[in-house]
């Protein structure tokens, strides 16, 4: 037992603990629609589309939130350009911003002084360093997106299923898209400082993807990723405490083996359900 309590006894493991809990519930409450819309590329590189944002804001002393906010607005309105002006698929677009946008974010850090502590706590946190600020702003921000996802429950509902449905009952479907946009970037940034930009896509897809082959309702999808990514932290971090690893990196790594953990034992159960209805069917008496 004291394996398991000894790395919480310690208060900058409990605030690492509670940072990484309120940034795993934002997550599953976006994630879901992440998972259910089919954003997960976009959704991807709108977590490397903010690097620039984040690294300018901290270069030159402005709020984080606003830096992202403006590159994710440049990356989406540049993806929004490509499909406009040319016959080319929106991923070609994502695609083309996804790599501009995160090398210009490296070309940031590059120019900072700090440039290896720079990059490592942009891209991947500080777990072990998370403040009683950040906790504060993870606050704000998980109860924003549940408040927002709440409000707005129905348009997202009806747009991550048919675009044209939502269109036609007038819910705005271009508005709804831009707000859920704007969670997933509110979502990214309030827990870059925890688990890190590239590492929060860790928490916001394995944990809803992993609840989508559990259940099928949204509401339960959302409670079931958040507590696979609550669980997920507190298990990276007493992992990386015993093993001496990344703590961010663990915690983003687990979700992914729980998905394919979940994924064999679903396909296993459903092999034997259909050797036991195929046997049943072929039996002669």
């Amino acid at each position: 037992m004291e394996w398991l309590t000894e790395p919480f006894e310690l208060a900058f493991q409990q605030r690492a603990m509670l940072g990484g809990a309120l940034a795993a519930i934002a997550g599953a409450v976006v994630g879901t629609w992440v998972v259910i819309r089919g954003m997960t590329f976009l959704g991807d590189a709108l977590i490397h589309g903010v690097i620039p944002g984040i690294t300018l804001a901290i270069l030159l002393d402005f709020n984080v939130f606003i830096g992202a906010a403006l590159a994710a607005a440049v990356m989406i309105a540049g993806i929004n350009l490509v499909h406009r002006q040319t016959v080319f698929s929106e991923d070609t677009g994502i695609g083309l911003l996804f790599v501009g946008m995160l090398g210009l974010g490296v070309i940031f850090i590059s120019r900072a002084p700090s440039y290896g502590g720079g990059i490592a706590a942009i891209l991947f946190g500080d777990t072990l360093g998370v403040q009683t600020s950040d906790i504060q702003v993870l606050m704000v921000v998980t109860g924003l997106v549940i408040l927002v996802s709440i409000l707005f429950y129905r348009p997202f509902l009806v747009l991550s299923f048919n675009e044209t449905k939502a269109t036609l009952l007038g819910l705005h479907p271009s508005f709804t898209n831009a707000a859920l946009l704007a969670l997933v970037t509110l979502s990214i940034v309030g827990s870059y400082r925890t688990v890190g930009t590239l590492l929060a896509f860790g928490l916001l897809v394995g944990p809803p993807a992993t609840a989508a082959l559990l259940v099928r309702r949204v509401p339960a999808m959302m409670v079931t990723s958040a507590v696979i990514g609550i669980f997920s932290v507190a298990a990276g971090l007493l992992v990386s405490y015993h093993a001496n690893t990344s703590g961010s990196a663990t915690m983003a790594i687990l979700p992914v083996v729980l998905f394919f953990l979940v994924l064999a034992a679903t396909s296993l159960r459903e092999k034997i359900a259909s050797s036991r209805v195929g046997g049943v069917a072929g039996y002669t008496p």
